[in-house]
């Protein structure tokens, strides 16, 4: 099990290093540049044009490696891990749809927020329903630390995993903020769902795709770490954002997405307690601006201005001390 694993991650770190090799420069041939936001940190502006939908470096070196090692697990009728990926690809698809709108329109806007959030509902509930009819996921949620399971009406579980899910895709789309923010955020949640292989051998072909896209991010952090050479753009950030949901969901545990993806939680709330506070009060905030990570970089609360590289670091520690305590909390599930 452990040379699966592991060659995933290796495999898929490879791909994705070579594959940046190439499609850097030809994205920079397409003028394929991010257009950054008018109203973010002005420090940012300089970081128009570098080229985005980086995403698609990660995508393909997870592919080839699930591909690879994951034959051992389809061999034995075990198709979960392409299921995944295909899930998390169809999310991609949405996000490269946003993304070439933005480039199209050389503006920050894509999808309007209706369209999206209707593609990736939809995508939602049909996910649920193919691992429901194929006995990957049962009607029930799993307590973490408790080791309780409470079965759900089929109804409200369709209902708590299209929430779950959406909401997941958007809180890691919001991470996506500084130079390798939430690359650095997923590779610990990553490494957390292929540790749990190691607890539930019939859970081997999760771990090759959790390995395997964990290793797919450290090869792009080799161009995404600050100064970002590339961006994975809504393609990357929706993907990786589908691909957390759905390992979180096919090992049955949906609820530790609240320790585990803490950051993608605190992103998210800073951002809906910021646009909520401002209509209520006409105009007051509460964070010098938001999603969170742009809060800390304008000195808010301590004084201090974090750079981009001291985010990654705080993000990515923090991200494993999570990743340390969900695996704690779920590691007597198995027994």
């Amino acid at each position: 099990m452990t040379i699966y694993i592991l060659g995933a991650f290796i495999m898929s770190f490879l791909v994705t290093s070579i594959v940046g090799k190439f499609i850097i420069p030809w994205l920079v041939k397409q003028k394929a540049g991010q257009v950054i936001k008018e109203n973010g940190p002005t420090w940012h502006m300089s970081k128009s044009g570098t080229p985005t939908m980086g995403g698609v470096m990660f995508i393909v070196g997870t592919a080839v490696s699930i591909v690879i090692f994951g034959l051992v697990a389809a061999k034995k009728g075990d198709f979960t891990h392409l299921f995944c990926f295909l899930f998390a690809l169809v999310f991609g698809a949405i996000g490269f749809v946003d993304d070439y709108n933005k480039l199209k329109k050389k503006q920050n806007l894509g999808l309007t927020s209706g369209a999206k959030f209707a593609l990736q509902l939809l995508v939602s509930v049909v996910f649920i329903f193919i691992m429901r009819r194929y006995g990957v996921i049962t009607a029930s949620v799993y307590i973490p630390f408790r080791q309780a399971v409470i079965p759900v009406p089929e109804v409200l579980f369709y209902i708590f995993a299209a929430f779950v899910i959406v909401g997941t895709v958007n809180a890691v789309n919001i991470t996506d903020g500084v130079d390798g923010l939430v690359t650095g955020a997923s590779i610990p949640v990553c490494i957390f769902f292929a540790a749990l292989s190691f607890l539930w051998v019939s859970k081997l072909s999760l771990g090759i795709f959790a390995s395997a896209l964990a290793g797919g991010l450290a090869g792009f952090l080799i161009y995404n770490f600050h100064p970002a050479k590339v961006f994975m753009g809504d393609t990357g950030s929706l993907f990786l954002g589908g691909a957390i949901a759905a390992l979180a969901f096919c090992y049955e545990m949906p609820v530790i997405l609240l320790i585990l993806g803490l950051l993608y939680v605190i992103e998210t709330l800073s951002d809906i307690i910021q646009v909520s506070y401002y209509k209520l009060s006409h105009g007051k905030r509460v964070f010098k601006m938001a999603p969170f990570h742009h809060h800390l970089e304008m000195g808010g609360w301590t004084g201090k201005k974090w750079n981009e590289k001291e985010l990654f670091l705080l993000y990515f520690i923090v991200s494993t001390v999570c990743a340390v305590i969900s695996y704690l909390g779920v590691m007597n599930r198995f027994i």
